[in-house]
């Protein structure tokens, strides 16, 4: 069986007040071994949750879950560190800090790999190349895979940008209401931008990024529930399946979950690669995005970065051997 926990997260302090009443009966400190937490960041490219959650893979699989939503995977990160969920999904970027800081944390999975990042501008801002960007302000959430494509995509084409903090949520107020120049940011709301602003906005593609969407998950859950875990991991794996055939049951789970038109994903899902996997080169793309959090001081810049290998675990991934 599964069950949602919806709760808006606007700042640390606001998660951690709504997540503590978890601690006592979920996460970590839920003694049922085939029970786990999860804390869902909401966003196609981990569209296997809600997919498995709706055509009733988890409960096939022998494994109840619980789905918390976050906005961001810096937040469900968070929550993770403190035990109050046993899995969290994030993207590469904020995992590389993240692991430097919990180092008793474990990848489980790479479950999709998105290139459909875009920087997102508005035409009447003069906008209509990577080169208009110079001197202009692009909103992103500050220490997230958006933000690190921005730089990168800037840092390519050896231009300046100013990052400017925008949250998720108001991306498109940021943008409509010409707060900033551009945004960039993950999906849903990289579309829900480009349809608010309709004919004023221009998609822009540059730089060599493309995100590698995570799940991890807690010492505490590795050791007390490897059993629950590949259960789960194999319910995704089903849901990936529906995925890449992008089946109308999986369209209509994700349109419910991430609020965005059933025809409006049918053009986005191809964007992504739903194999579950670990691929060898993901400790490397890791390190270079801890190597950026150090320069933008998510990072401590004299801390020693962790051999990200070490991080990898494939023993919850279906036919690992």
């Amino acid at each position: 069986m599964t069950s949602r926990t919806l709760r808006p997260i606007t700042v640390v302090a606001a998660l951690l007040a709504l997540l503590g009443s978890l601690v006592a009966c979920t996460g970590s400190g839920d003694s049922d071994p085939k029970s786990l937490t999860v804390g869902f960041v909401v966003d196609p490219s981990w569209a296997q949750i809600p997919v498995a959650e709706q055509g009733g893979y988890f409960t096939a699989r022998g494994v109840k879950v619980k789905v918390v939503n976050f906005a961001t995977g810096v937040e469900a990160l968070q929550a993770l560190a403190a035990h109050q969920v046993d899995i969290a999904t994030a993207a590469d970027v904020p995992a590389a800090a993240a692991l430097t800081r919990t180092p008793s944390l474990r990848i489980v999975a790479d479950g999709s790999r998105w290139q459909g990042s875009r920087i997102v501008a508005r035409r009447s801002a003069g906008i209509t190349s990577v080169d208009d960007l110079s001197g202009k302000s692009i909103g992103t959430p500050l220490g997230t895979s958006a933000a690190y494509f921005a730089s990168n995509a800037l840092s390519h084409s050896n231009i300046t940008a100013k990052l400017v903090q925008v949250a998720p949520p108001a991306a498109v107020t940021a943008a409509t209401q010409h707060n900033v120049d551009a945004i960039a940011i993950f999906q849903p709301y990289q579309a829900q931008v480009e349809q608010s602003l309709g004919t004023d906005a221009i998609e822009l593609a540059a730089g060599t990024y493309n995100q590698h969407s995570l799940y991890l998950a807690t010492d505490t859950a590795v050791s007390a529930k490897p059993a629950a875990l590949s259960a789960f991991l194999a319910a995704l794996n089903d849901a990936s399946t529906q995925l890449a055939t992008r089946t109308t049951p999986a369209i209509s789970a994700v349109a419910t979950a991430t609020q965005l038109p059933a025809d409006l994903l049918t053009r986005i899902l191809p964007e992504f690669d739903y194999t579950l996997t670990l691929p060898a080169d993901l400790p490397e793309a890791l390190t270079a995005q801890a190597n950026w959090a150090k320069s933008q001081g998510a990072i401590d810049h004299s801390a020693t970065l962790p051999n990200y290998t070490t991080f990898l675990d494939r023993a919850f991934l279906p036919h690992a051997g």
